[in-house]
């Protein structure tokens, strides 16, 4: 049994069932075997004793940020569709990666996975790239039926390069339900839930549909998706009312998760900003959550999600980072801050979002709607070691007047000195530890452009 000893520690703990932030000035953490064995305040005790002791010296030590909305493959193509909003940045973006292979993918994922890791996010929703490639949209839905279906392998080793890295995932598959049978389309959906649950259950924490009603020119595939749902034991996150164009035609889509039944707590709408009251009321009514992501939705000139009025009506809210591509530097403290500003600029309130609120849906918020609140998100007894070191003396942001405002306020990734995955560290100074970083950087510098001359420059 392994076990290491964390002393002298800024302790952020971020409890469930309370709004606390859980705060202490001076506090120790044991882990045993990759969980947390015990937390207390002051000197550890005697019998508090373990192989490692990890001395931060008055640092940050706060749970690893959960990223409740992302697209790991993504990691090798930051700066694009710059003049774009959503559905232009997309032909940019995933019309390159039609021509990517699943090697190609599976080097992208784990670039991905090392680079949230190396920012501090220990634990993903990832949506993977389907097994039918981006077609452009037109009239509010993609053309259908043109792109061919890549191989399965197209999926699994993008599920493996998330388990290479040592991320904690949840792996979200697209159906691609325009494509086949019905059975065709479970059949080939089980193949691919099957891997990821194939895999180590530390890591892989669970899986998930790529809900794509939002641009699926088929009117069932809200009815596959519940079908799928209540099949496989799986979750469902769906793009849905994200781009400011066609909003008619998105927000007239809600009724198809509505009437196939899908608001319930394994529901969750990632972006949700082009809503109506009665959209909100209804899904927080339907106990389904929503994944906001404050910069990507800046990036892309999309809009601001009335998060404060969803949490008021008692809505499950997670925040996400969603991917490299579209908020070019994986940053949750940037994130935070972006989603508190916007928040603030929007109602001239500054108590509509605070900095306690963003930390709790970056972390245990983000966990709590992904269904993995049990293992994850929250420093607490019993729960796997996943946290961050964070320096507020290198470089020095002055007194910290209020500790938990300062660490979202104050800080950022030149603060980031360790993040720690089930007590074992993956990163220091923003260097991985895995032994495939380098094969993954080389890999990506050397095959992206190669595939780029081929097939034309992605825009």
């Amino acid at each position: 049994m392994s076990t290491l000893l964390v002393v002298n520690a800024r302790l952020i703990t971020v409890p469930a069932g309370t709004d606390d932030p859980g705060y202490l000035e001076r506090g120790w953490m044991r882990v045993e075997d990759g969980r947390i064995a015990a937390i207390g305040e002051g000197d550890a005790p005697a019998s508090a004793s373990a192989d490692e002791v990890l001395d931060v010296d008055g640092a940050f030590v706060a749970p690893g940020f959960v990223s409740s909305h992302s697209h790991l493959f993504t990691s090798g193509l930051r700066g694009l569709g710059v003049s774009e909003t959503l559905y232009g940045w997309c032909d940019s973006m995933l019309g390159f990666t039609a021509h990517l292979s699943p090697e190609d993918m599976y080097w992208s994922t784990l670039h991905g996975s090392l680079d949230f890791l190396a920012n501090g996010v220990t634990t993903a929703y990832n949506f993977t790239d389907p097994l039918q490639a981006w077609e452009s949209m037109v009239e509010g839905k993609r053309l259908g039926g043109d792109a061919p279906l890549r191989d399965l392998s197209y999926h699994t080793r993008q599920a493996d390069g998330c388990l290479d890295a040592g991320i904690r995932f949840v792996d979200a598959i697209g159906m691609d339900v325009s494509t086949g049978t019905d059975e065709e389309i479970f059949d080939r959906f089980g193949a691919e839930v099957a891997h990821t649950r194939s895999l180590n259950p530390d890591l892989a924490l669970g899986v998930s549909i790529m809900g794509q009603v939002q641009w699926s020119p088929r009117p069932e595939a809200a009815e596959m998706e519940v079908e799928a749902m209540r099949r496989f034991g799986v979750t469902n996150q769906a793009h849905f009312l994200e781009s400011p164009e066609a909003v008619e035609v998105q927000q007239a889509k809600f009724a198809m998760y509505q009437d196939a039944g899908a608001l319930g707590p394994d529901m969750m709408f990632g972006h949700f900003i082009q809503t109506t009251p009665e959209i909100i009321r209804a899904t927080a009514a339907g106990g389904a959550g929503m994944s906001w992501q404050p910069a990507s939705n800046g990036r892309l000139a999309s809009g601001v999600a009335l998060v404060p009025e969803m949490l008021e009506l008692g809505m499950r809210v997670g925040m996400g980072l969603d991917d490299q591509a579209c908020t070019d530097i994986a940053d949750p403290w940037g994130n935070m801050r972006a989603g508190i500003f916007m928040q603030r600029a929007r109602t001239k309130d500054p108590l509509t979002m605070t900095p306690e609120t963003v930390l709790r849906l970056h972390t245990l918020g983000g966990a709590e709607i992904l269904g993995v609140d049990d293992r994850v998100g929250s420093l607490e007894v019993g729960k796997f070691a996943d946290f961050v070191v964070v320096d507020p003396r290198t470089p020095d942001v002055g007194p910290l007047w209020h500790p938990v405002r300062n660490y979202v306020l104050s800080m950022s990734l030149r603060n980031l000195k360790q993040v720690y995955v089930g007590g074992e560290l993956v990163s220091e100074e923003g260097r991985s530890t895995n032994p495939l970083a380098a094969e993954a950087s080389a890999r990506l510098h050397a095959d992206l452009p190669a595939r780029a001359a081929a097939f034309g420059h992605p825009r």
